[in-house]
Order: C-alpha cells, then sequence, then structure tokens
C-alpha cells in the first residue's frame, strides 16, 4: 500500500486538509439551510400578509355595499311617497335633500315641469320633418335625460361616500363586521395563497384592544401570530385589529432542524469512515514498519548459523583438521547445533502463515494438559539448570481433560518457557513457576518467571505480531517478535483466553483459560 510509505507528516497534512474540508462542507450546509429556511418564512409571511390585506379589503367592500343598498332603499321609498302624490304637472323648482343626516352637505336636483318622478326615459316621437319630434330634438332630449341620470347617480354615491366618512367610523367595530364572513374571507384568501391546508384562529379587538370576537375552537392565544389593522383608510384613531394565529405550523427551527439532520447524518458517516481509514493507514503503517525490522533481525538470525557452518565446512577441507578426532567432533557438533538453529529460525518464519488465515490446520484429539506439562517441563529442565535456574511445577487441576493440537499447545508452553529464560534478570537466579487450577468449567495454566517485567504501556501490545518490547541500547535478546503473537492465536484457535500480569524487575506471568471436555458437550 502507498501509504504504508508515505511520512507521518504526510498523513498528518492529509488528515488536516480532509478535517478543513468537512469543516467548510458542514459550514455550507449550514449556510444554505439557513438561507432555505430564511426564504421559507418569508415567503410564509408575505402570503399571509396578502391574504389579510384582501380579507380587509372585502370587509371594506362589504360595508360599502351595505351603505349603497341603504342609500338606495331610502331613495325608492322616497320616490315612492313622491309617486302617491299628483301627477299633474309642477312647476319648476328646487328640491333639498339631507346627506347622511349631515345639515352642511346637501344634493341639489332640479325637476322640469313637463317631468313626472314615475316617468322612467323621455318619450320619443320620431319625424322626418322639422319640428318638435324631429330626429334632432330627440337626440338632444335623450342626451339630456342621460346627463340628468348620470347626476342623479353622481350624486347617489356621493350621499354614500359622505355617509360612510362621518358615520361609519362611529360605529363600533362589531357592528361593522359580520364575522361569519369575516372567517369565510380567511379560509377563501389562504386558500388563494397556497395556505388553504394549514388551521388557522382568529380573533378580533377594538380600538382599544379589547377583544370583542374569538373563534369557536381557540381557547388559549398562541404565542406567535399575525395582525392587521381593520378598516385601514377610516381617518383618525384605528377602528379595530384582526389576529391570525396557525396553531398547528411546527416551530420553523425545528423544521431548519429536521433538513439539517440527514446532511449532518451523511457528513458523520463520511467522518467517521474517514477517521477509519487514517487509523488503518496509521496501523498499516506501523506493520510496515514492523515488518521492515523483522526483515532485517531475520536476515540477521539466518545469517549467523549460516555463517558459522560456511566456516566449518572450510575448517573441514583442512587435512589437519581431520586428524585431530577431537577438533572434528567438536566441527561436526558446531554444524549440527548450528544447523537445528537455522532450521528452529525457519519454523519461527513459517508461523507467520498461520497469521495471514482465520484458523491453521490443526488435528485436534483430547489431551491431559498436567500430563502434557510434565513432558514440557521435564524437556524444558534442563535448559532453565543449565543458567543455574530452578523450575517449579504446582499441577492442582483434578480435571485437566481438553480438546486440543498436542503439537502446537506444546509450541505454545515451550514459547512462553523459553521467554522466559530469555528475558531473565541478571541480578538473581531464575525461578520459573508452572501451575494449573480449575475454574467453574475450564482449566486455568500460568507459568510466572522472575525476570526483568514489562511496563504496562507495553502490555497490550506484547502479543501483536512483529512487535518487540523496546530495550533501549541492549539487543542481546534475539527474534522475530511472533513468539507471543503465535500463541494467542493457537489459545484463540483452542476457544480458550490468554492475559499477561507483569511488574517492572519482579517478573512476569501467563494465564492460560481453556475450556474442558465435559465443557463442549
Amino acid at each position: 500500500m502507498y501509504f504504508c510509505y508515505m511520512k507521518k507528516s504526510t498523513i498528518w497534512l492529509l488528515i488536516g486538509v480532509m478535517a478543513l474540508t468537512f469543516a467548510s462542507l458542514l459550514t455550507l450546509q449550514y449556510a444554505y439551510i439557513r438561507t432555505l429556511s430564511r426564504t421559507r418564512t418569508e415567503q410564509f409571511e408575505e402570503a399571509v400578509s396578502r391574504s389579510l390585506f384582501q380579507v380587509v379589503r372585502n370587509l371594506e367592500l362589504d360595508e360599502t355595499a351595505r351603505y349603497l343598498e341603504d342609500e338606495i332603499d331610502e331613495r325608492e321609498k322616497s320616490a315612492m311617497n313622491l309617486s302617491q302624490m299628483s301627477t299633474m304637472p309642477i312647476k319648476k323648482h328646487t328640491h333639498l335633500l339631507a346627506i347622511g343626516n349631515s345639515p352642511n352637505f346637501s344634493s341639489v336636483m332640479e325637476y322640469d315641469e313637463s317631468t313626472t318622478l314615475t316617468q322612467t326615459g323621455p318619450k320619443v316621437f320620431i319625424s322626418m320633418s322639422h319640428g318638435k319630434n324631429s330626429l334632432y330634438n330627440t337626440s338632444a332630449k335623450m342626451q339630456e335625460t342621460l346627463r340628468e341620470r348620470y347626476l342623479a347617480q353622481k350624486g347617489l354615491l356621493e350621499d354614500v361616500v359622505l355617509r360612510i366618512l362621518y358615520q361609519a367610523n362611529e360605529r363600533p367595530v362589531e357592528q361593522r363586521i359580520d364575522f361569519s364572513k369575516l372567517e369565510h374571507y380567511l379560509k377563501v384568501e389562504l386558500t388563494n395563497n397556497g395556505l388553504g391546508s394549514l388551521p388557522f384562529q382568529f380573533r378580533v379587538t377594538d380600538k382599544n384592544e379589547r377583544e370583542v370576537y374569538r373563534c369557536k375552537d381557540m381557547i388559549d392565544i398562541p404565542k406567535k401570530g399575525y395582525k392587521q389593522v381593520l378598516f385601514p383608510n377610516d381617518p383618525g384613531v384605528r377602528t379595530g385589529t384582526l389576529y391570525l394565529y396557525f396553531p398547528d405550523r411546527k416551530d420553523q427551527s425545528f423544521e431548519n432542524l429536521k433538513i439539517f439532520i440527514p446532511s449532518v447524518m451523511f457528513s458523520i458517516v463520511l467522518l467517521l469512515v474517514f477517521a477509519i481509514t487514517i487509523i488503518i493507514i496509521f496501523r498499516q503503517k506501523k506493520l510496515s514498519d514492523m515488518k521492515n525490522d523483522f526483515v532485517n533481525n531475520m536476515t540477521h538470525e539466518l545469517k549467523t548459523p549460516i555463517s558459522t557452518i560456511s566456516l566449518a565446512a572450510q575448517m573441514l577441507r583442512d587435512a589437519d583438521v581431520g586428524k585431530t578426532p577431537a577438533m572434528l567432533k567438536h566441527i561436526s557438533g558446531v554444524i549440527v547445533d548450528e544447523s537445528k538453529r537455522l532450521s528452529f529460525q525457519v519454523e519461527k518464519v513459517l508461523q507467520v502463515s498461520l497469521f495471514e488465515r482465520d484458523k491453521a490446520n490443526m488435528t485436534f484429539k483430547e489431551v491431559d494438559i498436567n500430563e502434557m506439562l510434565e513432558s514440557v517441563i521435564s524437556t524444558f529442565k534442563l535448559k532453565v539448570e543449565n543458567f543455574d535456574g530452578t523450575i517449579y511445577r504446582e499441577l492442582k487441576a483434578t480435571q485437566a481433560e481438553v480438546t486440543a493440537d498436542e503439537m502446537h499447545l506444546t509450541n505454545v508452553f515451550f514459547n512462553l518457557m523459553d521467554n522466559a529464560v530469555k528475558y531473565r534478570s541478571s541480578d538473581r537466579e531464575l525461578k520459573l513457576e508452572v501451575r494449573t487450577w480449575n475454574e467453574k468449567h475450564s482449566i486455568n495454566i500460568a507459568i510466572r518467571d522472575n525476570g526483568i517485567g514489562i511496563n504496562k504501556e507495553h502490555l497490550k501490545k506484547v502479543f501483536e505480531r512483529f512487535y518487540r518490547v523496546p530495550t533501549g541500547n541492549v539487543h542481546n535478546v534475539k527474534g522475530f517478535g511472533l513468539g507471543l503473537a503465535y500463541v494467542r492465536k493457537i489459545v484463540e484457535n483452542h476457544n480458550g483466553t490468554i492475559r499477561v500480569e507483569s511488574e517492572v524487575n519482579i517478573g512476569t506471568e501467563f494465564i492460560i483459560n481453556l475450556p474442558l471436555i465435559k465443557n463442549e458437550l
């Protein structure tokens, strides 16, 4: 992998760039959603404002229509009263009509002597000759009649306008509004502006902010609402106010959060994937460095016995060596020992294949742990005594039958005891303890030494591949960093567990737990 060959500074630079990219992405998403939220809010408020404006406009038109109807009714009643009078021609006179019950304003209507109030239009007699009933005279008379009718209608409208100006704003707001129509107008206008599906509530207050009407389904007054002044064209003080509420409309901040959550979640997922990738890169780089150390160490470990065997072979070619039996025996012994050492190192290298597969090829059978340990201790005792050490056994497990691969499990015990010899303390005599005991449906195997110990910071890493506990500038212990990794792999393949306890300059203890046969059945 390319990342394994990158410098740490380059990797950290990539981390910084990616972190900045993610931060910028989240910032842009937040800004976009905030702008979208503000736009939605503005659109909603604009729709509500248009609806309220049109509702108030409709209320003003309704009031104008009512005054117009009232004025027409009064005119019709007055006309009917006059029609009951004599239909005889009357002299031309001036009729004074009070407008809006105000003595300061009046409208003057003149009636011709030849015109009665019941007449609906001019009587037309068309004559082709030049006379009173000629076409010209008849057309002029019709235009005059239409002009008089226009003036009458104009006066009617002026009367209505004056009445609205001087009477309407003095009436209470509850008398000027039909609240059932108000609710209908609200429904219609909100629907026209795209808000018909949103339930609403409303109330009306007078100029003193005293509530004069509230819709039926409104109990409490919501905190947020919209208001519109009623009859805004009235002169003087404010007539009243219409308040509109949307109780079922969710909080806009929560709506914005709902939009923002998926985006944030996807960004977090990407960030987690990126973080996991970075962790894997660091682990791969660390593993690559450890493999490089392993290759260098392996080269040294294999080169030493090969050089020794080569040197011994050259000595055997010397004729003088063949004449000395003791020298010949010594050289042949060196060759045998170095060959065994070389074979052992090659076997350790081959153990690397165990870590490239989920499970090694093993042959399981029923074995007795106590008997296996007795055999291992007997074999290893000579090596311990060679270093003036002592090995103790305390095999108290009454049930020791497990299903295991005898060869690999034996290698596990040999590896742990061999580490005790390798990392012995030079200040005291080597003591090695091997114990077994039962715990529920399992057996525990403990191998303890009084060596140099391991720092707590390294305890969790001793089972990693190619990892070797740092010893400063002292390199008197050879190895590939595969022994304990091999031990853990084999124990896990036996459905067991292994843990280590250690104190510096006091010693180290490895404890293996394996399930018994009857627990597996």
